[in-house]
């Protein structure tokens, strides 16, 4: 009687009371507990963020920001935590005097120390609201802040980075950055097929075994 009495008592209870404790059951038994989340269901810090899918920056860039095709030194890595390690950015290759160009056109929000590295900012036209943001560092600045700059225009050159100081790159680089808000993205996206990848080769036709010079 006495066992019967017991499942009767628990069959009882509120549907509500029920849920939990199936809920309850599931999740000790390895159903696992949700990512944090903060105020407004949004991630708390520290929580994994997501990568920028390819369609979230359009390839409005007209141009490498050094050179023609720089060696890529270090690509992107996004970290897997907001604070985790990892690369926000790029590193071209580029001598100390090297001239940087704005991809694209827009408006310089920032030209200045940081840290003891020149950086410059250019929020980028046309790109939504908040604006795509690059940045490039170090870089000693020959535009101030609210400047409009059209694509390829110079914003200054590729500094010295001081003995002793922190550095991107053993050797001479340009550190290139964007951002929307506070997220980074990969630089890279900005940029379209024909400057990323290089030209096929051309092969001439041959005219009684001599090649045409075309």
């Amino acid at each position: 009687m006495g066992g019967k009495r017991r499942v009767v008592v628990r069959l009882g209870l509120p549907l509500g009371t029920v849920v939990a404790l199936l809920a309850s059951v599931a999740w000790a038994s390895g159903g696992g507990a949700p990512a944090p989340r903060g105020a407004a269901g949004r991630v708390a810090v520290g929580a994994p963020r997501p990568v920028a899918e390819d369609g979230a920056v359009p390839a409005v860039g007209r141009f490498w920001p050094v050179g023609v095709r720089p060696p890529v030194l270090r690509g992107w890595e996004p970290p897997p935590t907001e604070y985790g390690p990892g690369h926000r950015g790029v590193d071209l290759a580029a001598p100390p005097g090297a001239p940087v160009r704005a991809v694209a056109a827009g408006r310089v929000s920032f030209a200045g120390p940081v840290a003891g590295r020149g950086v410059v900012s250019v929020e980028l036209a046309g790109t939504g609201t908040p604006p795509l943001r690059t940045t490039y560092e170090p870089v000693r600045a020959a535009v101030r802040k609210g400047d409009e700059v059209d694509a390829g225009e110079v914003l200054g050159t590729v500094e010295q980075t001081a003995p002793g100081a922190a550095s991107h790159c053993a050797t001479g680089c340009l550190h290139w950055g964007l951002l929307r808000g506070e997220a980074y993205l990969n630089p890279l996206l900005l940029l379209p097929p024909r400057l990323l990848n290089p030209a096929p080769p051309r092969l001439l036709p041959v005219l009684g075994g001599r090649r045409s010079r075309g």
